[in-house]
């Protein structure tokens, strides 16, 4: 056995260090969300016994701000003070049972210790819940307070927690209104499921979105572009694609080349899905998809079932990405029983979120 070289145990405890920091920071934060739920509830509690009674509410913020501004520093804006109020006020509900109520400091003042047990002192020597529900950072649950509909909300808290989504990530998210467009595609039950497991994916239409938004593009809205340069804008940014094409997306090759009978053709995106265990083709199309644009990506798909794809992996999918499509082209095209081929739009901008609240408040 060879020995380690002085390069091996930098990288080791180079490795070692940062993972501490980074526990240490995770555990942090979650002390630090887990003890603004807390002050928040303090304050409600606080009302609720009478105290901020003919509009002092806003008072005793601002004199709690100024005192604890001055003693703890930054952090405890009114505003701020605002938002953990907010937060309890949400999560109470969902998560109260699973959080230890922080226990009274014991004084041997009988006035002091009512005192202590109605506003629920934390003492130095008690720690915050062992295991705490909240796994997001404060910047996200400040993002995820702004929106209103719960069911809305509890699909972007846990897939932030499952793709461990940056603040940035989580924002573009639902700006694009990823929950109104993957429950676009589904029924009542299923949309219902989204806000208790998230974006679960099962089959290949669980994997599919329509639209798609590629505000990322930076693309003119005009039809001033080919589909070369789309291809090229994807893959310029391929990050961000993979990011709005969802969880378990791997890209694997562009314009890849196959030769039938003579003749040769280019698929223009290849990826392959973790979770389905298949390939995924996209074609690209900037204008109005045709009934032979939907014949030649299901010779693509046939081919990779055939000649690509091993015996263990799954059906290959094929997704086209167009700027229009008519709907009863592709329902005779490809007829009901198909679960391979799909067609999606796709948008340079972010859609109208309102719309697309109103239609899915339908299914």
């Amino acid at each position: 056995m060879s020995k380690p070289t002085t390069i091996q145990l930098f990288n080791n405890i180079k490795t070692l260090v940062g993972q501490s920091r980074r526990e240490v920071y995770r555990v942090a934060n979650i002390a630090l969300v887990e003890t603004y739920f807390h002050i928040g509830r303090m304050i409600v509690e606080f009302e609720q016994s009478g105290n901020s009674r003919a509009g002092y509410a806003q008072q005793t913020l601002k004199n709690l701000s100024e005192k604890l501004t001055g003693v703890l520093g930054k952090g405890f804006s009114i505003d701020n003070l605002e938002n953990m109020r907010k937060f309890y006020l949400v999560y109470k509900d969902e998560y109260s049972k699973s959080i230890s109520r922080p226990p009274a400091r014991k004084l041997s003042n009988k006035k002091s210790a009512t005192a202590s047990r109605n506003l629920n002192i934390i003492p130095k020597s008690e720690t915050l819940s062992r295991k705490s529900p909240f796994l997001l950072n404060w910047s996200h649950y400040m993002l995820l307070l702004s929106i209103g509909d719960s069911n809305e909300r509890k699909f972007y808290e846990i897939e932030s927690a499952s793709g461990q989504w940056s603040v940035r990530e989580l924002k573009r998210n639902y700006d694009s209104a990823l929950y109104q467009r993957l429950a676009l595609s589904r029924n009542k039950k299923k949309v219902k499921e989204l806000s208790r497991k998230g974006h679960v994916i099962e089959k290949p239409a669980d994997a599919v979105k329509d639209p798609y938004v590629l505000e990322f593009l930076n693309l003119p809205q005009k039809d001033a572009y080919t589909e070369n340069d789309l291809e090229l804008a994807i893959i310029d940014k391929l990050e961000h694609f993979l990011l709005e094409l969802g969880k378990g997306f791997l890209f694997v090759e562009r314009q890849k080349r196959i030769r039938l009978d003579g003749d040769d053709y280019k698929i223009d995106l290849v990826f392959y899905h973790r979770a389905l265990r298949c390939f995924v083709l996209i074609d690209l199309k900037i204008g109005t998809l045709q009934h032979k644009d939907l014949g030649q990506i299901q010779m693509y798909v046939n081919y990779y079932d055939e000649e690509i794809k091993a015996p263990e992996e799954n059906k290959t999918i094929g997704i086209i990405l167009c700027r229009n499509k008519k709907e009863s082209t592709i329902k005779y095209t490809l007829g009901k029983d198909n679960k391979q081929i799909f067609a999606s739009k796709y948008k340079i901008y972010f859609p109208e979120k309102q719309l697309l609240k109103i239609v899915t408040q339908n299914i």
